[in-house]
């Protein structure tokens, strides 16, 4: 069963290639989504796919990238319908 969520994660992660790694890892879990940087620092991920792919980005998101340093990942369920692949805004 397809199910969304929404990630807020702050830290060190704007300008470390956060986004484009989140891409990566989402679609190399099958996943389909959103990731963007916030004017407050953090950047906001949303993705849609199977629990046990969801489960495995929320743990890489704790790591992410190697320059990024991340102090908090928020999950929550996400809205709306899932978006075709996954989008870099």
């Amino acid at each position: 069963m397809t199910e969304g969520r929404r990630y807020s994660i702050r830290g060190r992660v704007q300008g470390v290639y956060f986004r484009a790694a989140t891409r990566e890892q989402a679609l190399a879990l099958g996943l389909v989504g959103q990731a963007r940087n916030c004017p407050d620092g953090r950047v906001e991920a949303q993705a849609w796919g199977e629990a046990s792919a969801l489960d495995a980005l929320g743990r890489w998101l704790w790591q992410g990238p190697p320059m990024a340093r991340v102090e908090e990942v928020r999950e929550a369920p996400a809205e709306g319908p899932a978006p075709e692949g996954f989008r870099i805004a």
